[in-house]
């Protein structure tokens, strides 16, 4: 209940916002648009590294279901594995479920798109959203610059559900629309991740992989981002 009372605040607060675009038209809002979906796929990009090398808390149990070897249906998996997510914290939940993506793709595509852009609007797209609805309310912000900022909120709520979208076939024909116009990547574009895991972060349209690809090698030259990352330690 109090999931569904955050999205529908969130969606009334973007609907301010995207009226606030319409009341003032130019035509600085259409590239204003691209340059907050690159922004929105930069983001998905930067959190995705972030998130696949930041260490796991050792001593936790997360090694044990990472690598359960049995049936994840199974009495015992789900008792680890309600175990081992009692110790953790928000984040730190994100952090494993990130790197249990890895050996295990599909099982995001299967997931509902309110469980994938929940935590997202909590944590980020209805406070940003809200902060807009103010900005607007004490400052003259200009149309174009608001419909940047839609853009960006748009696509970072998305950005899971569009990741998930990459790892399910049945997809609904906004998602297969919007790849054939280059607004979202494909899932062999984003299989180039998987391959290595050391490039091609952004899951949204791929647009600034090119530059995340650069900060990723330096990262990794540097010692800040390392393998050991990657997997749960006991």
């Amino acid at each position: 209940m109090a999931l569904r009372f955050v999205l529908v605040l969130f969606a009334l607060s973007l609907a301010v916002n995207i009226a606030l675009v319409v009341a003032d038209p130019s035509w600085w809002i259409i590239p204003a648009l691209f340059v907050g979906w690159f922004a929105a796929d930069a983001l998905s990009g930067v959190v995705h590294m972030v998130m696949d090398y930041h260490p796991c808390r050792p001593g936790m149990g997360l090694d044990r279901i990472y690598f359960y070897t049995g049936s994840r249906e199974s009495e015992e998996y789900q008792a680890l594995f309600r175990a081992a997510m009692a110790r953790l914290n928000p984040l730190e939940r994100l952090v494993y479920d990130f790197k249990n993506h890895h050996p295990r793709p599909d099982a995001l595509g299967r997931r509902t798109m309110l469980r994938q852009i929940g935590s997202s609007v909590v944590a980020g797209s209805l406070p940003l959203s809200l902060m807009l609805n103010l900005a607007a309310l004490l400052l003259p912000v200009p149309g174009w610059a608001m419909a940047a900022m839609v853009s960006l909120l748009i696509g970072g709520t998305f950005a899971q559900y569009f990741h998930g979208s990459l790892h399910r076939a049945d997809n609904p024909w906004i998602i297969t629309a919007m790849r054939r116009v280059g607004l979202l990547m494909t899932p062999a574009a984003h299989q180039l991740h998987h391959d290595s895991l050391r490039r091609d972060f952004s899951t949204n349209c791929g647009w600034s992989n090119g530059v995340l690809n650069r900060v990723f090698a330096l990262a990794y030259r540097r010692g800040w981002l390392t393998d050991a990352g990657l997997e749960p330690a006991g």
